[in-house]
Parts: C-alpha cells; sequence; structure tokens
C-alpha cells in the first residue's frame, strides 16, 4: 500500500535532513507519496503565520506527517513558532502519545560508563504543563503577575498511562512512571493514583514510581536498568532530552508523535531543532531524521523497510561513519546509507 506523507521541512537543517530521510525511505523500498509544504519562520515572516489557517484541514488527509525542524529564534520568537505550527498539530490530530527511543547505535560513544541499555520514554504531548492555560497583568509594572496553569484529566493521563504499559508489555515487562508528588499534591498525585489503579490491570509489567529528580540521577547511574519510562508534558521533554544526550547527542535522537487510535495522521521529526549555527555548513547528521522515518513506516505497517533503514543506519555508525558531530558531511552519511542499502 503506498501512503501519503505531507513533508514540512521547516527551518535551518530541517530541510537537508528530510530530503535524506525520504531518500532513504525510498531507497529501503518504502511506497510513499509525498507533498511539501513550505511552514516555516520564512513562511511567517513573508504571510505573518507559521501555517495557513486551513493548515490542519490540509494536513488530515495525509496518512502521516514528517516533520523537519522548526525554529530560527533570531528572526521569529519561539514561542511564536511553537504556537503556531507544532502544537497546533499535536494537539488537533490529538498526538497524545510522544515517543522517543534512546540507545546507542552500533559505533556510537556515549558520555556514560555504562553503553548496554534500552530506554523508551512515553511522554504525554497534549495537555499538563504546556496546556497554554493562564495569563498575564499589570505588565510592564511592578505589581505584573503571570500565571501558568497545569492542565491534568482524567482521560489524558489515563490514556497516555495505558499507552506506556502496552508499550511494556510488548517489551522487557518493566515501566518507570515519573512524577514530583511530594511537592505537587494535586497534579502529580492524581497522576499516581491513576498509575496504581491501572496497574491491577497489567500483573505482568513491573511498575515503578519515581520523582523527576531521582529519575534524572537514575538515567545518568543506571540507565541499563530502565525499560519504558512515562512522564507528563515537561517531566518527558526534560526527561528526553537527557536521553539525547546519553545516546550520543541529538543528532541520534527521533521521535513520534502518535494519535494511538489512527483517527488523525501522526507527526515524526528529529529533535534535534533547526540549529541555525551550522545551517548551511552541510554538516548536519541526518541520523534522527532517518530513524523518526523508519518510525513512521513502522507505524504505517511497513515493517520491512523501517527494519531496513535501521539496519543500514548501523551498518553505518558501526564503521564510524555520521558518529562524531559535525565530522561527516550530511550528503557523506545519506549517501554510506544508501550504499548499505544496496
Amino acid at each position: 500500500m503506498t501512503h501519503r506523507i505531507a513533508l514540512i521541512p521547516g527551518d535551518g537543517i530541517g530541510v537537508p535532513v528530510t530530503e535524506a530521510a525520504i531518500a532513504v525511505a525510498r531507497a529501503a523500498g518504502a511506497a510513499l507519496e509525498t507533498e511539501t509544504f513550505p511552514w516555516s519562520c520564512d513562511h511567517y515572516l513573508a504571510h505573518g503565520r507559521m501555517m495557513p489557517e486551513d493548515g490542519i484541514d490540509t494536513l488530515r488527509g495525509f496518512d502521516a506527517i514528517l516533520l523537519g525542524a522548526v525554529g530560527w529564534p533570531a528572526r521569529v520568537p519561539d514561542s511564536v513558532s511553537l504556537h503556531g505550527l507544532l502544537l497546533p498539530i499535536r494537539k488537533a490530530f490529538v498526538q497524545y502519545a510522544n515517543i522517543r527511543p534512546h540507545r546507542l547505535l552500533p559505533g556510537v560513544e556515549g558520555p556514560l560508563k555504562t553503553q548496554d541499555f534500552d530506554i523508551l520514554c512515553i511522554r504525554e504531548n497534549t495537555e499538563g504543563e504546556y496546556s497554554g492555560a493562564g495569563g498575564r497583568v499589570h505588565q510592564g509594572t511592578p505589581d505584573e503577575v503571570a500565571v501558568e496553569t497545569s492542565v491534568f484529566t482524567r482521560t489524558g493521563v489515563e490514556r497516555i498511562l495505558r499507552f506506556a504499559f502496552e508499550q511494556a508489555r510488548g517489551r522487557r515487562g518493566q515501566l518507570a512512571s515519573v512524577t514530583k508528588s511530594n511537592a505537587q499534591r494535586h497534579t502529580m498525585v492524581f497522576w499516581d493514583e491513576i498509575t496504581d489503579r491501572l496497574a491491577g490491570e497489567y500483573p505482568d509489567v513491573t511498575v515503578s514510581r519515581y520523582h523527576i529528580d531521582a529519575m534524572c540521577a537514575r538515567m545518568v547511574m543506571a540507565p541499563e536498568s530502565l525499560d519504558v519510562v512515562v512522564a507528563s508534558n515537561l517531566f518527558g521533554d526534560i526527561l528526553t532530552d537527557l536521553g539525547a544526550a546519553i545516546q550520543g547527542g541529538l543528532g541520534f535522537a527521533a521521535s513520534a508523535n502518535i494519535n494511538p487510535d489512527r483517527s488523525a495522521p501522526s507527526m515524526f521529526e528529529p529533535v534535534h531543532g533547526s540549529a541555525p549555527d551550522i545551517a548551511d555548513k552541510g554538516i548536519a547528521n541526518p541520523m534522527a531524521a532517518i530513524w523518526s522515518a523508519a518510525m513512521m513506516l513502522e507505524h504505517l505497517g511497513q515493517a520491512d523497510p523501517a527494519a531496513r533503514m535501521m539496519a543500514a543506519m548501523e551498518v553505518v555508525t558501526a564503521k564510524g561513519v555520521g558518529t562524531v558531530p559535525g565530522r561527516d558531511r550530511t550528503n557523506a552519511i545519506t549517501d554510506a546509507v544508501l550504499r548499505a542499502l544496496a
């Protein structure tokens, strides 16, 4: 089956890494029909919007979205670019499960003594601390007040926890739930209570509860002890950047924004950002984008091309190509993966 993919290369290095990911996917045998949308900070500066008014309706007709990177802070504030494109897509398409794999590819050296770990972080993606509820009053005066309110719904918390339990059941049967319920006695205690209740439905999954600070320490000191980690929007955001660091850097950090019931398209993206400082140097690592595209194919049921892409990446990194930030050019890494596929 051929799947329709919306490509949003976005800003900076998002453009070349998206091109690389699609080239590798096609070479791996993926059946794709793609359409590219120029929604980016350039689009905002030209039109006053990150995407057109009907952007969500346009994307709804696709099977999946592959995003490069969005943002150019020197030209458009991150608060504008993020809330004008990425967050509206996640929320409109109920992509409530953000999935990020953290493991070392062959030949990649991480900063830790331990090299043998395989962590799957599941981050709640549509509410929590990033709900956008709040405001500012008396702006510019000594009495100015800023309020940011976290919103946790029973539906939102239960569905992300249930998704994480299912992921753990399909892996090594271990789930770590991350909160800060000793300090946040309403939202995080609520999260813990739902975790405990759902645990009774999954007797084959061993559940551990950690506070966010303790989990940060565990990911550094004993990452091999972790299997599936589930956390709120903010805590998941923090942990997954830490996960990227221990797996060798953001150049290997892939992600999926999943709509689990498939009522709308899911979105896949590397999480390294647009990196304006190296945007025109041709040294962006496309591995995270290629890995994200492989996750997209697996989600769409094109398992064989996805497996071929991952195998080719591992062949290339095992030879030392693409393993050191900035050493190999984007085209050279891409060509090496294409040769491994051939």
